[in-house]
This record gives C-alpha cells, structure tokens and sequence, in this order.
C-alpha cells in the first residue's frame, strides 16, 4: 500500500512515467482509491462511468469474439465426431460402441494434461495469449482435418491420443463480469452443437463421394481447415494485456489496467513459485468442493457426445437425425443465458448451479420411465439446458471464492477443470449400444451427476459462508508485489 501522503504529478512523473496506476488512500479512513494518470493528468477510476462502459464494450467485441470463435471451432470439432459416428464413421471404420468410447477415452487425458502448464504458461508476463492460444488451436485443427484420413478403428484412437487443447484464457476481466462472459464463452459451445449439426446434415449428404470421399471424411476436412484459417486469423485480433493491445488508446489502456487493480482492492497481490502455488491449491478444501461440484456436473455433460445417438433412437435417420439435434442446443443456449443473466443479476452464485441441475436430473429420470419420443425429445432439450446453464457457473464461482493470491487461483482453476473433466472418461462408457433404445444406465447416471452437483452447490454455500477464504502469507513464504502497474509501449519488449 502506497503511504497516505500522496506524491505530486511530477514526482509520478519522474519516478512512474505518464500513466502509471496505483492505490492510494482516499479522503476518508479505511477508504482506498485507484489513481492513474493519462498524458500527466491525475485520474480516480469510477467504476460504471460512461468511459468504462465504452471500453468493456470495445474488449468485448474483439477479446471475447476471438475467444469464442476459437473454442465454438474447438468444439464443433470435438462434438461432430458423434455426427461422423451415425453419418458413416462407425461402418467404415467397423466401431463398436465400446471402440468409439474407447475413442473418446484417450482423447480426454491428452486434453486434461495440459491444464495446469497452461494456466501457468498463460500467467508468464512474456507468453502473449495472442500467439500461444492460437498456436494451440491451429496444431487442433491439424489433427481433426487428419482424422478424415483414417483407415482403421486403430489408427482413429492413436490420432485421438495426440489431441491436446487446453481453452485457457486471463484476462483483465472483473469480478462483476465474470459470469456474464462465462455465459458468453460457453455459449460458443451450445451454438457448435446447433451449428454441428446443420454442418454435419449437409456436408455428410450432400458430398459423400465427392471426389472419391466420403461424406463424414469431408466433415473433418472441412471443419479442421476452419479451425486452421481463423486461428491465423485470429493472430493480428486478440490482445494480449492493455499495455500493449493497439486497438486501445494510451487513456483506454490506463483505465483497463486501473479495472484490473480495482478489481484487487482487498486483496494483497503476492508472488507464487509454479510449486507454491499449486500445493496451496491442493491444500485447500475449497479446491476438492469445487472439483466435485464440476465433476458431477461434466459428467452429466458427456451426454453432448451422444446427442446424435440419442436422437436417432428416437426415430430419425441419416441427416434427419443431425438436424434434430439443433433445436435441442436451441434451447439449451436460451436456458444457459437466461440462468446466466439472473445469476449476474442478482449476483448469485449456488441456488444458479442447484436450481438448473435439479432440472435436468428430473428431465433425465422421467426420460427413463416415459415411452413417448416426443416427450423424450422435449425432456433431453430441457435436460440438456439444466446441465449447460449450471455448469459455466461453477468456474465463475470458483474464482469468487478463492481470490488470491493469482498464482493459487489460476491453478485451482486449472485443477477443478483437469480432475473434473476426468469423469467424461467414465462417462464416455455410459452408453452402451446394448443398452439402446432406452439407454437406462446412462439416463439414470447422468441424472444421478445432475442432483449430486445440486447438493454439492448447497453445501457449498453453507460452507463458504461459515468459513470465509483467508491466506496466509507467511506460513506460504510469498513475495509481496508492488502496487504499480506500468502502462507504457515498451511493456511488452
């Protein structure tokens, strides 16, 4: 903390530079104020003031539109392999039920690993997300266009095992935002099933045999050289932090980093070794919580791969059963946005996760007792949705609660997304085709997944309430950080 005596515009000049951010002491007691200058004038940040408002929405409309792009690719890639599986796939390639889950079994672990490097990777000063992230996206759309030339069951699953994206992303986002853009980012998920399966309709009927290939092959070709082309794309877009984004002007870019530091009153900001950071995370209980609540909820979420399946045991064939699947993610993405705004809205975090979960475990569990494919259908667009709407609410609450230091809060995040994203191993055998047209033990386990994460988000909000998040520094040796925050060209030299 700066001392309460505050130095004069040329003194921060000398010493800071023109814009320079920091926290002083405020003209009341126990009040604190974030200070920057712009060109050698002396600002206070306001939070909501007309200039933020304008300046979120410019990061949104180019931060977030690349993001999402990228992870809509990421898993449109990932879901049409179900597409592919009732297209074609599954007789070319002789797939079994348990060959395509053994498929998506050793895609998970070559997912799940990179987690935490990344994290860590993305939380280096000099790893500039505008390269790392799509580097990682083009070697993506690499191996999902090489999926179009396997022969063998064999040589599907050794591709599969070389899959490795991790959707890691920091950015100077505010607590008061966070869950809106989760909703956001996750939405790009939701819109690749719906847009997965209008693409998958098409392209699987209307190229097969094109050029000697079939249609399903055509799916990943085309999709994997989407993925490539705009994660070039995206290269000359997204920003890397304000001190050096080209579309922010030198005001825009001393108030973003002022949003961040605000976003940090409270709480003093330290610096953890890779090491520290990550056995702090594994010592607190809060972690574990949060791991589970995640992990019931993406377990239930491996239903996604098998929405394709689902509906064509319903009663629709060939492309019907691909176009049938855009209504259900049509709901579900209202759902998601519409738990997600109240969320925000009343800035609440566990009733949002129990509430929608609570939903889709029953839709799942009347699935399973109810014969009516229409009823069905109704019932997996409305559990689906449940399932979609509680899960980006878990990250967003993740952070919420451990808040520090950044180094622990960005591998406690890696980590509840590593360990909980393990379940979509087990989950990927949940669905035998033996066990088709009723699909009991996948139904009935999903719905479980759903009313064990409902009860989890209640327990959560008990627990956190009677034991509030505290650190300690020194049992942690942790370095102190200053309160300054550069904002200059040079910053990214």
């Amino acid at each position: 903390m700066t001392d309460s005596k505050s130095p004069t515009t040329s003194e921060y000049n000398d010493k800071f530079g023109a814009t320079d951010v920091r926290i002083e002491h405020g003209p009341t007691a126990n009040q604190d104020e974030v200070v920057y200058y712009v060109e050698g004038e002396r600002r206070v940040y306001v939070p909501g003031s007309a200039e933020e408002r304008t300046l979120v929405r410019k990061i949104d409309l180019h931060m977030f539109t690349c993001v999402s792009v990228l992870y809509l690719l990421n898993y449109l890639d990932r879901q049409n392999i179900g597409n592919a599986k009732v297209g074609g796939m599954a007789t070319d390639l002789e797939l079994s039920s348990s060959d395509y889950s053994v498929a998506l079994l050793v895609f998970f672990p070559a997912y799940l690993i990179g987690q935490i490097p990344s994290n860590l990777i993305l939380g280096k000063s000099r790893v500039r997300p505008s390269l790392y992230l799509p580097a990682i996206t083009l070697v993506w759309g690499l191996i999902a266009t090489l999926v179009s030339q396997v022969k063998t069951k064999q040589q599907l699953i050794d591709l599969a095992s070389f899959a490795v994206y991790s959707s890691c992303f920091r950015v100077g986002i505010g607590k008061r935002n966070w869950q809106k853009r989760m909703a956001y980012f996750y939405s790009a998920a939701i819109l690749s099933g719906a847009f997965g399966g209008l693409l998958a309709g098409g392209v699987i009927t209307g190229l097969e045999g094109k050029m000697g290939i079939r249609g399903w092959r055509w799916l990943f070709i085309i999709e994997g050289a989407l993925t490539m082309f705009f994660s070039i794309i995206v290269v000359f877009i997204l920003p890397n932090w304000p001190a050096t984004t080209k579309w922010l002007s030198q005001e825009e870019k001393a108030l973003a980093a002022a949003r961040i530091k605000a976003d940090r009153l409270g709480t003093a900001e330290q610096k953890m070794s890779p090491v520290k950071a990550t056995l702090a995370a594994l010592a607190d209980w809060r972690t574990y919580l949060f791991t589970f609540m995640y992990m019931m909820v993406v377990g239930a979420g491996t239903i996604t791969y098998f929405v394709p399946t689902l509906t064509s045991n319903l009663g629709w064939t060939g492309n019907k059963a691909q176009y049938m699947t855009v209504p259900i993610y049509g709901v579900t993405l209202v759902l998601e946005l519409i738990i997600a705004y109240s969320s925000d809205r009343f800035n609440e975090r566990p009733f949002h996760i129990a509430a929608p979960a609570c939903l889709a475990g029953l839709m799942y569990a009347l699935s399973i007792g109810i014969k009516n494919h229409t009823a069905q259908y109704v019932f997996l667009c409305f559990g689906l949705g449940g399932t979609w709407g509680a899960l980006p609410i878990v990250l967003a609450w993740t952070p919420n609660v451990i808040t520090h230091p950044n180094e622990k809060r960005a591998v406690s995040q890696a980590f509840v997304n590593m360990v909980a994203n393990l379940s979509s191993i087990y989950g990927a055998y949940l669905w035998p085709s033996n066990d088709a047209p009723r699909y009991v033990m996948g139904l009935a386990t999903t719905s479980a997944f759903c009313f064990a994460c409902a009860i989890s988000a209640i327990l959560g909000k008990y627990l956190t309430a009677k034991y509030p998040y505290t650190f300690d520094f020194e049992k942690w040796g942790v370095e102190a950080e200053s309160d300054e925050v550069m904002i200059n060209e040079k910053a990214d030299a």
